[in-house]
């Protein structure tokens, strides 16, 4: 492995240069007729020779090659890099620890484990992305169900924040009410508890077949779930095989009397809950400490009595990156984030003076090795204790605190009111959130609910209009004016958002939703134009010219009027809610809306023959405003025909001929 490994090559930097880690390479002592070893050139796609010095068998030659792989690509590969650069001193077999070595192994270690817990989210959020949202959206009803809910998805995605930042945006849309959202949050903490499950098998002899099985899927695969299985279990066999870096590299410290005074002192649970709290702030992940800590089980070094206030910690340190995280955010994340810090706070407390007792279910759920004895026993049986001791603390919370969820509702309404506050911008997004940019299902999902605040803005623009018209006040034009330029800035946000979702990977169905949906948001741009730049125009004119419309022909044009705002609200609707009987209603009323605008035009043919000075202008103003009134009537029919499958649109229209 160690010479697989030397022949790495790190894709990073401009024109071709190399450079070693040792003095004769540095001073250019390179034997002429030195052996010659073989380098794969990921940039090239080629394998090529260069002479390899005889005095150091550990040279390492670095290629700096244009910029095709990802930073955390590269971390990586910089992790393997220090590796074997430590791999003969882990080896060594030494009377006390030899720390520089053990460091470079535990930390390499842990770096390949991290960066395989976040390639196996990554790829879970983005194989299983679309239909986790339809879980949280159907699926959750009440509190029981969303709290089961809640832990199926965050078990699948293995991420409570991209969980609760789902139920923000739900509850922001007002899809979801806040007591539906806090039995999902709740239930999210039991999915969290899934990785450690996994990691407690420690099947560290399958890591290289799961690394080797999930790049060849990555890069035999042209796009689709293919790639985001991959992704999947390379990153679950990264897990494993950095545990067994880190397994290696502190086997010495097994016999190191100071390392093991440290880890009993662990059983003290204010100690345990304080560090595991500050690691999990550190590397922003319960699961990753939980993990950890049943890594370090396998090693004899955390009993199950330190591994409880450990897995109490974790969970709290997840409450400094949600709170973190909910920082300029809408008050409503700020209140899901609180909901998540009290419980998992109250969660820990009322558990410390029953830690004994949760041990003591663990143990009994847990299977036993009776066959071994000592160390060896514990190494063997702790891990699963650990992993088991987190589940059942975390389904034991949902159940106590299920009952509650009114309680906790009210608490941070009243904590955090949603109440207007004072913004110095004009507008911002309220449902775009970069947390969920890796995983484009859901992210464009966010982009449909942002169309919609933008669609709102539109249908505000629609109400003022008729009654700066009837009253002539140019106050209200300029407030329509106003309005606009949010409309445009909101459409600035979409397209940037949209652009990053585009520089990920997409699917078919993912792609044609992307493109489906900017063309959308230009289409209500078009509105909102329609509405500032002519309709609002032609009120000006009415009002400069105090133009006063008939009864008859007034009440004709407010059918008209109605008729558009109903289809708006419904096509706004379609889009944002997926609702093809909606977009449906548009195109089935069409038929009436024409009529409606012909009856007007028939009305103000007949009055071009009365005795009325100003009749040419009226009948040109009025006109004018039937004209654009239908224009927004067609780009809302866009809207539905956008929502609705083609041979129900060709039907539709075809039915209307």
């Amino acid at each position: 492995m160690g010479d697989i490994l030397k022949a790495l090559m790190v894709d990073r930097g401009g024109a071709s240069s190399s450079s070693t880690l040792n003095k004769n390479w540095q001073s250019g002592r390179v034997s002429q007729q030195a052996p010659r070893r073989i380098i794969y050139s990921f940039y090239t796609n080629k394998l090529v020779t260069e002479p390899h010095t005889v005095e150091d068998k550990s040279m390492l030659s670095i290629k700096l090659c244009p910029a095709r792989f990802p930073v955390r690509t590269c971390a990586l590969l910089g992790a393997l890099v220090v590796l074997v650069i430590a791999k003969p001193a882990l080896g060594a077999d030494l009377d006390q620890p030899s720390w520089l070595p053990m460091a470079v192994g535990l930390f390499g270690g842990l770096a390949l484990f991290l960066f395989g817990m976040e390639q196996m989210t990554t790829g879970l959020k983005a194989a299983a992305g679309d239909q986790m949202k339809f879980l949280l959206g159907k699926l959750s009803s009440n509190r029981v169900t969303g709290a089961i809910t809640g832990a199926i998805v965050t078990a699948v995605i293995q991420s409570s924040s991209v969980t609760t930042v789902l139920v923000v945006g739900f509850v922001s849309a007002g899809l979801m009410t806040m007591t539906q959202s806090i039995g999902i949050i709740f239930g999210a903490n039991v999915g969290t508890t899934v990785t450690a499950q996994i990691v407690a098998f420690n099947i560290t002899a399958a890591a290289l077949p799961m690394i080797t099985i999930g790049f060849a899927m990555i890069f035999t695969s042209k796009g689709g779930n293919g790639r985001h299985y991959g992704a999947m279990l390379m990153g679950l066999g990264l897990i494993f095989f950095g545990m067994n870096i880190m397994g290696e590299a502190m086997a010495p410290l097994r016999t190191f009397p100071p390392f093991l005074e440290l880890m009993q002192a662990l059983e003290n649970p204010l100690l345990g809950i304080l560090v595991a709290a500050v690691f999990t702030a550190l590397v922003q992940s319960s699961s990753a400490t939980i993990s950890l800590a049943v890594v370090m089980a396998t090693q004899g070094f955390v009993t199950l009595a330190a591994g409880i206030p450990i897995v109490f910690g974790a969970k709290i340190g997840t409450c400094i990156t949600a709170m973190l995280a909910a920082i300029g955010k809408p008050r409503e994340a700020v209140q899901a984030a609180s909901v998540h810090v009290i419980y998992n706070v109250l969660g820990a407390l009322i558990w410390l003076p029953f830690v004994s007792l949760l041990a003591d279910a663990a143990i009994a759920v847990s299977p036993t090795e009776e066959h071994l004895g000592g160390a060896e026993r514990l190494a063997a049986e702790v891990p699963r204790q650990i992993a088991n001791a987190a589940s059942i603390w975390a389904t034991a919370n949902v159940i106590i605190f299920l009952p509650f969820v009114g309680l906790f509702a009210g608490l941070v309404q009243k904590l955090i009111p949603v109440r207007p506050e004072p913004e110095k911008l004009i507008i911002r997004p309220k449902y775009l959130d970069d947390e969920l940019i890796g995983v484009p299902a859901l992210a464009l999902e966010r982009v449909q609910l942002e169309i919609g605040h933008m669609g709102e803005w539109v249908r505000k623009m629609l109400d003022n209009f008729k009654p700066a018209l009837e009253q002539g006040d140019a106050e209200n034009f300029n407030e329509i004016v106003k309005d606009a330029d949010r409309v445009v800035l909101l459409r600035d946000y979409i397209l940037d958002y949209a652009r990053r979702i585009s520089q990920g990977e997409l699917t078919d169905k993912e792609s044609a939703q992307h493109t489906r949906l900017l063309g959308i948001a230009l289409e209500v741009e078009g509105m909102a134009n329609t509405i500032t730049r002519e309709l609002v125009p032609i009120g000006q004119a009415f009002q400069e010219k105090r133009i006063e419309v008939s009864q008859t022909t007034g009440e004709m044009l407010d059918q008209v009027y109605q008729s558009v705002c109903g289809a708006l609200d419904d096509a706004l609707r379609a889009v944002v809610k997926d609702d093809q009987g909606a977009a449906q209603d548009v195109l089935v009323r069409r038929d009436d809306f024409w009529r409606m605008s012909e009856e007007v035009l028939q009305r103000q043919v007949e009055r071009l023959a009365l005795d009325d000075a100003d009749r040419l202008l009226k009948h040109r103003l009025q006109t004018d405003v039937l004209d654009k009134l239908r224009r927004i009537y067609i780009l809302a029919e866009h809207l539905a025909i956008k929502v609705l499958p083609d041979t129900v649109v060709a039907k539709e229209l075809e039915a209307q001929v």
